[in-house]
């Protein structure tokens, strides 16, 4: 490595407080601006742009590699790719993009036939702009105006505006600050959106009518609590108007006349601490889908005239995780996993009725229901995908439980699903329990411990990570890697337990999971020790950042994206915007000293020590929200300062973008690429 050019070096500036009578030294604290959100300081942004330029420099002899793989991923992207139009009232509404456009351009076109209408131009909308983003986009229910919100630094505090589609003038209406749904009152005279604070929070909820001064908007609900955080949405009918508030461990649902919503506010059922709820609505009766007794949750109904009467009609069950339920005119849809495999389960209201369960053809695979806006739906759309099978938008007719075939991605450049094979693993952790993993390789994949393999999970907020299609993965399964997911205990891939098992106190089962893992993986003869890729990226982050110091040389290249990694900084700091909120996720080290504790022991920041690490690429955003730019900033500079080996280091922060990276379908595939290239380089798999 003694060809790459010299890195820089972060100052340290003496700083330490003490909490529960420790004393924490962190010589990196400078690194966070104090105007945050506002990043103008100097220093900071001296130290990020000469990471920026040592990331440049030692990616440039790769730059081949790099161009190579976006040529490759780019070209299994139809380029004019549109979605399957969906009936919605009188109109056909779908989207597509243009041949070489970043964004996407969306339409519709009347039922009955008539020429097809461009509603909104993203393309002309990002047009001199660094970053773009679309966020909410609602047509009115009269199908004449456009409510849609958009951010175009990355900050996630989103701008909306309101547009007549017939004349394609913009009104006067415009919000800023919004982060929500955007959902219109019946009369189409107005619509309902929550509203970020200084702080980062959504903890208001208002009403907009069209013409109105923003400054006279009704507020309907402000949320005391700053660890909840509110939003708004409808029942499937339409009938009702949601405003939901909650954290982690906690809901609390309230219910408006979508005909009158200057009606008093009907809550379902009061917040109570670790009980969660959300709620659908069928001909005066609601549908409440809760983990109150089970955490597999179940389903009770209760009139609405008394939404506390809860009567069970669907019991918890120990195999089947209830992770959803939808209430159409004449059957209603309850959504699962079951062994961790998703099912759909189509019920009559007749209470005695057995469910009808939509069969899907592999052992392994990815389904739920897409897009379906109506309420009186003959025909239900599904999506279906797998490792190995590109995704595919179905419509399940109801009558005769007919699968059609609408689309199946397409893939330009080609693809021969008989050139790769999937696995669903399971491999013990070390507490004996079983982990499932799922796992594609190149159909002569070596299975004598000779193979390199990529290794992806995440495991925190009860997000399972589904065992899906990706063209981009062609590429390492093309030079023949395999790729695989552990499902790991923090995500709820096996259910909520699955998600208790991996929070908390229990916080340190997800990161001896996914080593676990790695390990029964070159015990299968798929890899060996230093031949494996690993990624995460957020509180996946978190993970990268604990194993590769509890087990540094299993990996031979880890990516970490805009990781979360300054736990308990960020635990201690009630003024960051999602900090109250996260306590139910990882425990308050403020008042509670065994919680202090406990993140101390794994926070991957405060426990850098003097050994080797990995090869590891390190990405972060100077706008992001959720995951301050200067946690991996500090955990780079950490790392430089007290590692002992010469193993590549990188930090790139996006000057313009949050949490998601760059926006642009082709902006965000050349980052991808640059990740692809560093790891195929570290792993020796260059070409």
């Amino acid at each position: 490595m003694n060809d790459l050019p010299k890195p820089p070096v972060a100052a340290t500036r003496p700083y330490s407080y003490t909490r529960h009578g420790v004393t924490i030294e962190d010589p990196w604290a400078w690194l966070r601006d104090p105007g945050y959100p506002e990043v103008t300081d100097k220093d900071v942004l001296a130290y990020l742009e000469a990471e920026n330029a040592y990331f440049e420099a030692v990616m440039k002899p790769h730059k081949a590699l790099s161009d190579t793989l976006f040529d490759e991923m780019r070209a299994r992207i139809k380029e004019d790719e549109a979605t399957v139009p969906q009936k919605d009232g009188d109109w056909l509404y779908w989207s597509d993009h243009e041949v070489g456009g970043e964004y996407r351009r969306w339409w519709r076109k009347p039922v009955g036939g008539g020429a097809d209408q461009l509603i909104l131009d993203e393309p002309a909308l990002a047009k001199g702009k660094d970053y773009f983003r679309l966020g909410a986009l609602s047509v009115s229910p009269d199908g004449r105006t456009l409510a849609y919100a958009i951010d175009d630094n990355g900050s996630e505090r989103f701008e909306t505006r309101v547009k007549d589609i017939e004349s394609g003038e913009h009104l006067p209406d415009v919000i800023p600050g919004t982060l929500s749904e955007l959902i219109w009152t019946e009369d189409s005279g107005g619509f309902l959106y929550a509203l970020v604070n200084d702080n980062w929070r959504t903890d208001r909820v208002r009403w907009h009518r069209l013409g109105q001064p923003v400054e006279q908007d009704v507020e309907l609900f402000h949320e005391a609590d700053e660890g909840f955080r509110v939003g708004v949405g409808e029942t499937q009918s339409r009938k009702w108007l949601i405003v939901s508030t909650g954290d982690h461990v906690t809901s609390e649902i309230y219910l408006l006349p979508a005909n009158d919503p200057s009606a008093p506010l009907l809550c379902v059922a009061p917040r109570q601490t670790g009980r969660e709820y959300d709620v659908d609505e069928h001909d005066g009766t609601l549908f409440i889908h809760t983990n109150d007794t089970h955490t597999n949750w179940r389903l009770v109904t209760a009139p609405i005239t008394a939404p506390g009467e809860w009567t069970e009609r669907i019991a918890p069950s120990e195999h089947f995780y209830m992770t959803g339920v939808a209430c159409f005119a004449n059957y209603f849809i309850v959504e699962g996993r079951e062994d961790g495999l998703d099912q759909i389960d189509l019920h009559d209201y007749a209470p005695d009725a057995a469910p009808t369960r939509i069969a899907f053809p592999e052992a392994s695979y990815v389904a739920g229901l897409g897009d379906n806006p109506e309420y009186d739906m003959a025909k239900l759309r599904i999506g279906y995908q797998s490792m190995v099978t590109p995704g595919t938008v179905y419509d399940y007719e109801v009558a005769t439980g007919a699968l059609e075939v609408l689309k199946v991605q397409p893939i330009p450049s080609g693809y021969d699903p008989d050139k790769y094979r999937t696995e669903r693993l399971k491999i013990a952790a070390r507490d004996g329990t079983e982990i499932p993993v799922s796992i594609v390789y190149p159909r002569d994949f070596p299975r004598d411990g000779t193979g390199k393999l990529y290794l992806y999970a995440y495991g925190a907020y009860g997000i399972a990570i589904p065992p899906g299609f990706s063209t981009s993965r062609m590429s390492y399964l093309d030079r023949g890697m395999a790729f695989a997911i552990a499902h790991i205990r923090g995500g709820d891939d096996l259910g909520q337990q699955w998600y208790h098992d991996g929070k908390l106190e229990k916080r340190t089962n997800t990161f001896t999971d996914f080593v676990d893992v790695a390990r029964g993986l070159i015990g299968h003869g798929f890899t060996h020790e230093g031949g494996i890729a690993i990624a995460g990226g957020s509180a996946g982050g978190e993970l990268m950042g604990a194993v590769v110091n509890s087990d540094p040389e299993l990996w031979g290249a880890v990516v970490a994206d805009v990781p979360f990694v300054d736990v308990l900084n960020t635990m201690l700091d009630d003024s960051l915007p999602l900090t109250p909120g996260e306590w139910p996720e990882w425990g308050n080290p403020i008042e509670d000293a065994r919680a202090f504790e406990l993140i101390r022991s794994y926070s991957p920041y405060d426990n850098v020590k003097a050994q080797a690490y990995p090869p590891m690429f390190i990405s972060g955003g100077l706008n992001d929200p959720r995951v301050t730019y200067w946690e991996p900033a500090k955990w780079a500079a950490r790392l430089r300062a007290t590692k002992t080996d010469d193993n590549v280091l990188l930090l790139k922060t996006n000057m313009g973008a949050g949490h998601g990276g760059k926006s642009g379908r082709w902006e965000s595939l050349r980052e991808a690429a640059d990740e692809m290239a560093f790891v195929l380089w570290q792993l020796g798999i260059e070409g």
